[in-house]
C-alpha cells in the first residue's frame, strides 16, 4: 500500500495516528477499512468524516490513498519537510512509521 501522509500537529497530549497495514486493510486509530473493493484502475471516495483525503485508487495492484495523520508536536521539529516525497511510504503489510523529523534529545 502507498501511502502518503497528511502531516497535522497535535494538540498538547493528543496521541499520535496510529496505522497498520494488512493486504488491502488499512487500520488507522483501531477502525479498519478494507479497501479490497477499489477496482484496478478504479478509485473510490471515502463518505462521511473518514481519515482519507480524496480518493484512493489502485495503480498496478497497489492501493494508494492520503490520511490526515497527527503526530505530537512536542516531540517533532517544529520545521517539517514540505516535500510530499518526503511523506509517502509504501507498506506491504504490518505498522507504518509516520515519517515526522523529531527534536534531537540533548546528550546527557
Amino acid at each position: 500500500m502507498k501511502i502518503t501522509i497528511s502531516p497535522i500537529a497535535g494538540l498538547p497530549g493528543q496521541p499520535e495516528t496510529e496505522l497498520t497495514i494488512v493486504g488491502d486493510v488499512i487500520t488507522i486509530d483501531s477502525t479498519a477499512y478494507d479497501l479490497s473493493s477499489v477496482p484496478e484502475g478504479g478509485e473510490a471516495t471515502p463518505a462521511g468524516d473518514p481519515p482519507f483525503v480524496g480518493s484512493i485508487t489502485r495503480i498496478s495492484g497497489e492501493i494508494v490513498c492520503t490520511v490526515n495523520c497527527f503526530y505530537d508536536a512536542a516531540t517533532a521539529d517544529p520545521v517539517q519537510p514540505a516535500d510530499p516525497a518526503h511523506w509517502t511510504v509504501t507498506v506491504a503489510s504490518g505498522p507504518v512509521v509516520l515519517p515526522v523529523i523529531r527534536i534531537e534529545e540533548p546528550q546527557a
